[in-house]
């Protein structure tokens, strides 16, 4: 069996590129589990919280609830649900996993598999965080589930179903001549430029092509935030910042809450701009909350 081809191709909700990471999320943690301990239970009670949490930070902005995965991962093949009664999955309800005592770990046949071949652990998780979120989030999402991932195959075919475009940051970074499209930071050291990079508004993940018109020149900051959700741009190619983003101090207040409203820097004239259509995506399925009003002049 192809343990790496069958947690690929897990089964989702899918429409129109609506993000469901739901389940990617549960295997992703309890690849984690496994590695801290290969024999422990999940017992959703327990856990709860800890899902919750990741499909808080990681998942779409609409509200959702980890028992979802829970109980239909286990049509996938890669997960099994007990509770005191035996052996079977209690439903996707909240009430029924808590007082049936639901517990979930890994299928016997993957956990075989794992312990056979312990680099397929690392194989699949990086499937996994290739296949569903930007790289940006691939460092931190893995520390926010426990994994340690051995450094990455490069003599193995990746099972990504598309191969990148190497030209992506060059052009887009052109596109914008060398400023970050929110605070126009241009930083260099000598000629090379020094904390920019090339985002994606709509992710590799989800279809967004490698084109200067689904790409912003952003810095290392800026990056990450537009790819939590904290940032985002409207039809009028106006900085978005989320409601839900809080910060007290001068640095949040200069860096991010004073962007709410501004004009995006660039592109150059003759230079595409981002297209309606990831935009939308990007608002509809990354920013999180209402966007803040324009700060003051």
């Amino acid at each position: 069996m192809d343990w790496l081809e069958r947690t690929a191709k897990l089964r989702q909700w899918t429409r129109s590129g609506t993000r469901a990471p739901h389940k990617p999320l549960l295997l992703l943690y309890a690849l984690g589990r496994f590695q801290e301990d290969a024999d422990s239970e999940l017992r959703y009670s327990a856990v709860e919280d800890d899902l919750r949490q990741l499909l808080t930070e990681y998942g779409p902005p609409n509200k959702t609830t980890p028992a979802y995965p829970f109980h239909h991962l286990v049509s996938d093949g890669v997960w099994e649900v007990r509770t005191d009664h035996g052996p079977g999955s209690p439903g996707s309800g909240l009430r029924e996993l808590r007082e049936s005592g639901a517990t979930g770990r890994l299928a016997p046949e993957l956990r075989n598999a794992l312990r056979r071949e312990p680099q397929l652990l690392s194989r699949i998780a990086r499937s996994l965080l290739d296949l569903h979120f930007p790289p940006s989030l691939h460092s931190e999402l893995s520390e926010a589930v426990g994994l340690d991932l051995e450094p990455a195959e490069t003599n193995r075919r990746s099972t990504a179903r598309r191969q990148r475009d190497r030209r992506m940051r060059e052009l887009v970074l052109t596109a914008y001549e060398y400023q970050c499209a929110f605070c126009g930071y241009d930083g260099r050291i000598g000629t090379v430029p020094v904390g920019l990079e090339a985002a994606h508004v709509r992710w590799w993940a989800f279809d967004g092509p490698d084109a200067v018109e689904n790409g912003l020149c952003l810095c290392a900051l800026h990056h990450k935030l537009f790819d939590k959700g904290v940032l985002g741009v409207d039809d009028k190619h106006r900085i978005l910042v989320s409601q839900r983003f809080v910060g007290h101090s001068p640095a949040s207040r200069d860096h991010v809450i004073t962007l709410a409203g501004r004009p995006l820097v660039g592109p150059q004239p003759g230079a595409r701009p981002v297209a309606a259509d990831h935009r939308s995506w990007h608002t509809s399925q990354v920013f999180h909350g209402d966007p803040r009003p324009a700060a003051p002049a």
